[in-house]
This record gives structure tokens, C-alpha cells and sequence, in this order.
């Protein structure tokens, strides 16, 4: 018989006794497709913590994932296309476990010829030949043969996100970091910001027309019940107000609201603002990427349009230092451009070239540096080795330093939406952190966002008392 094509058997067909089985391994995979598609997020299935408590002591596979099985063996092999499902009757035997190799077979068990129904015997064992599912199916089965072709199983995988967990765990053993929300005149900011307040992660000051941030808040749907509001008249002077509150000590960070980033980031780098570093300010985008083994960190997608050379510097030092207060030690950086190798013809490569003689040199510290690398040499090692490339960072890189911010906010902007990412935002360079929002961030965006501040503000603060 065709693999490739559905057969049915018709009521008429069906003899007593009859069978047909099919045999399904089950996996992590399955489970969690499972509690995707059913919203069945009991932590007996999908959380270990709380299941090596559990009366099993592990994970265990949804019952009704078992059931699924029978369903699609009377659909696509006894009696096959044309079956109605009218009823069935299930006992759940025997816990199913990832790994388990499961046996689902139904039987012809009686005919009812007045209305074409058919009883069938429902049986699921393991790789052990335990049961671990015991039934009752009534289907109407078909009147007419068909034979149709085999849809070919969806291509599906599991995305898990869980690259921010260890950020965010640190950040709420800490207090909450007192943070300018700066010009937060729209529903969506000013609900980031109450959604990260009732998470314990910050203790908001508002700062803004305040006729504006009540309306915002109306809209919204939050309470500004106990919320510290500044007023001021204009996005501008709600800039320069986080600004000079930050210099005095008054708030470890500020949070982008409804303003644009260069509005805010121009008060910050004035010469009078009391926040200015040594360093060039620099943004970056803290990636969860599900085809990705680890956080994935790529800079500057946001704030310097065409670094030069010295910039690219402060950049990438930017972001190391961000990779050591996150407890990674020395990270990898992969200076992208579009080819591997140095090219006088292309700029990018010689600026790749020239930052890894600089790490070499000290002159960039705490990290290891190589480029120029291409995208896929710099996170694939299949693709580094196909090319031959020897290079400590290629294939395992922590950090992309993007040649200008065109490329950078792609490559972001791809990774979110072709590959599922999530990108917590943070500006660095400044004397504290900047968060940066977006409005279609989910609220684990935001929170990984705040949680990178407060981490980087806390200990910026500690490094401040050992050295005052």
C-alpha cells in the first residue's frame, strides 16, 4: 500500500476484530507543542521544579496528548478519512513520560448497521508493555472507499525563550530601582511602566505634563495611586528633568516613554548634564533567540549611525562591560562584515581587522575579539569550520558589533521577526542606565529591560562607593 496515500475502510469493509495501530515516541517537544496548542500549562507537564514534587517525582506527558493518538488513528487508518467521532470513553492507566515509545491500537468491537455506527476498543501501551490508556470509541464510519492523499506532517518546532531567566531572577532579589519614566503621554508607556512598578522591579517617577500622563493612564487602564508625578511642560523639559535628577543621585536609571530616543539621549550627552562618561553612549539589543544557545548581544542598532573606528572602540567596550556585571566573564565578540576576510576595498573589514589588533593589544579589554566575520562564521560553527575558519570566537560568538547602525537594527529586526527573538533594550555610557521600550515589546521584554538596568545600576553603584 501507498504511504503516500489515506485508505479507508468503509462500514461495510469492517469486520469485528479488525485492527490497525500506530507507534509515537514521545518528547520534551511534544509536550510543550501540546500546552502551546491546548493552553494546558499545568506545571506537572511543563515545570520540573514543581514536578520532582510531585507524586510521579518528574514530568509527565498531558493525558489527553495519549488520547490524541487514538483520534488520529481513527481518522487516518481504521476505519480511516470519512470517520465521524461521536464518543469516547477514556481511563488513564499508567503516566506517560518523555521518552516512552507509545503504541496506540483500536479494534473493531462492534457494528450497528442501522446507523453505521461502530464501537472500537482503545488500547495505549508503552516501550514495557505497560497500559497506559484504556477506552471506548463510537464512530459514524464511512459508507464510501477514499483514497486521498497524505498531508505531508506540519514542520514544527519549539520555541523556547528563556535566555533572560538568570537576569531577571537576579534583578528581583534586589530592590526597586528608583527610575525616571520620561515623557510617558501614552497608554503604552505609561502601562510598561506601572506593569514593571507591580512586578517589584522599579519605583517609578513619572515626568511630564501631567494632564497628559492622567489621560495616558485612563486609557491605559492603571492607577497612578501613589506614583510620583513630576510636571513639567514638554517632552524636552521632561528630558532635561531625568537628566539632571539622575546627576543629583535622585533616580539610578531613566526609561524611555513616548518621546523619541534622540530627544532623551540629546539631554543626556549635553555638555552640562552631569552624565557624561569618557565613553561614547552606545545601544544595545540583549536577544533571546530560540535557534540560539545563549543570550545574543548586538551592537549598535539604535544610536551611532557611522561609528568610526574609535567609536566602534567605545561601543564594543560598552558592551563587554555590560557581559561582565551579567557575571560572563570574557566574552565573545565577532566584528560582523560581509566577508571574512580583510578587504581595502571595504572599509567595515579594516575596521574589523584594526579592533581585533586593539583587543590583542589591550587597548580593548576583558573579552575576546575576532573579525571581520561574516553573520553565519560568527554564530555557526558548521559554517565557520566549512570555511576553514580558525578563530576562538566563530561559531560561539556572545557579542555582533554591527559595522553602522543600518545593519545592526536589520540584523535585529530580522532575528524578532523572521526567528522569533525577543531584544531587551538598554542605551550604555552614561554615569547610569537607559532603558529603551518599544511599543510592540511584550511585558517579558520590558521586564528583561528593567531587569538588565537594575543589575547594571547596582553594581555601577557599588563600583562608585569602592572608588569615592
Amino acid at each position: 500500500m501507498d504511504d503516500n496515500l489515506l485508505h479507508n475502510r468503509t462500514f461495510d469493509e469492517l469486520v469485528l476484530g479488525e485492527s490497525a495501530s500506530l507507534v509515537r515516541t514521545a518528547g520534551l517537544d511534544d509536550i510543550q507543542l501540546f500546552a502551546a496548542m491546548s493552553g494546558d500549562v499545568n506545571p506537572a507537564h511543563v515545570d520540573a521544579a514543581f514536578a520532582s514534587h510531585d507524586m510521579f517525582g518528574h514530568v509527565v506527558v498531558q493525558g489527553m496528548w495519549t488520547a490524541g493518538l487514538v483520534s488520529a488513528l481513527l481518522g487516518t487508518r481504521l476505519p480511516g478519512p470519512g470517520t465521524i467521532y461521536l464518543d469516547q470513553d477514556l481511563q488513564f492507566r499508567h503516566p506517560v513520560v518523555p521518552g516512552d515509545v507509545v503504541t496506540a491500537t483500536v479494534t473493531v468491537k462492534e457494528k450497528r448497521a442501522d446507523k453505521r455506527i461502530v464501537i472500537l476498543d482503545t488500547r495505549c501501551t508503552n516501550q514495557r508493555d505497560e497500559v497506559v490508556l484504556t477506552g471506548v470509541a463510537t464512530v459514524l464510519a464511512p459508507a464510501e472507499a477514499i483514497v486521498w492523499p497524505r498531508m505531508a506532517s506540519p514542520d514544527v518546532s519549539v520555541r523556547r525563550h528563556d535566555r533572560y531567566d538568570a537576569f531577571i531572577r537576579e534583578a528581583q532579589t534586589l530592590p526597586a530601582l528608583r527610575t525616571a519614566i520620561v515623557h510617558p503621554c501614552s497608554a503604552e508607556a505609561i502601562k510598561a511602566a506601572i506593569e514593571a512598578r507591580n512586578k517589584g522591579m522599579i519605583d517609578p517617577v513619572l515626568i511630564g505634563p501631567e494632564a497628559k500622563l492622567r489621560a495616558a493612564a485612563e486609557l491605559a487602564e492603571v492607577s497612578l495611586e501613589g506614583v510620583a508625578i513630576v510636571a513639567v511642560e514638554h517632552s524636552h523639559a521632561a528630558a532635561a528633568r531625568a537628566v539632571e535628577m539622575g546627576a543629583a543621585g535622585k533616580v539610578g536609571a531613566l526609561m524611555k516613554g513616548s518621546l523619541e530616543t534622540e530627544e532623551l539621549l540629546s539631554a543626556v550627552v549635553s555638555a552640562a548634564s552631569g552624565l557624561r562618561t569618557g565613553r561614547r553612549i552606545s545601544h544595545v539589543y540583549a536577544m533571546d533567540v530560540p535557534a540560539y544557545s545563549k543570550p545574543l548581544f548586538i551592537t549598535d542598532a539604535a544610536v551611532n549611525v557611522a561609528p568610526s573606528l574609535e567609536q566602534k572602540r567605545d561601543i564594543c567596550q560598552n558592551t563587554i562591560d555590560l557581559l561582565h556585571l551579567l557575571g560572563i566573564e570574557q566574552p565573545r565578540v565577532a566584528v560582523l562584515a560581509a566577508v571574512e576576510n580583510v578587504n581595502p576595498r571595504m572599509p567595515t573589514t579594516l575596521d574589523a581587522a584594526a579592533l581585533t589588533v586593539m583587543a590583542a593589544r589591550g587597548q580593548i579589554r576583558g573579552a575576546l575579539v575576532d573579525g571581520p566575520l561574516a553573520f553565519d562564521n560568527a554564530i555557526s560553527l558548521a559554517a565557520a569550520r566549512t570555511k576553514g575558519i580558525v578563530s576562538p570566537v566563530a561559531g560561539q560568538a556572545d557579542i555582533l558589533l554591527a559595522p553602522d547602525l543600518e545593519a545592526g537594527n536589520m540584523l535585529a529586526k530580522q532575528l524578532m521577526y523572521f526567528g522569533g527573538a525577543d531584544a531587551a533594550g538598554l542605551v550604555l555610557g552614561a554615569r547610569l542606565p537607559i532603558i529603551v521600550t518599544s511599543r510592540a515589546d511584550s511585558l517579558r521584554v520590558r521586564l528583561a529591560s528593567v531587569a538588565l538596568a537594575r543589575i547594571v545600576a547596582r553594581r555601577t553603584l557599588h563600583d562608585m562607593a569602592l572608588t569615592s
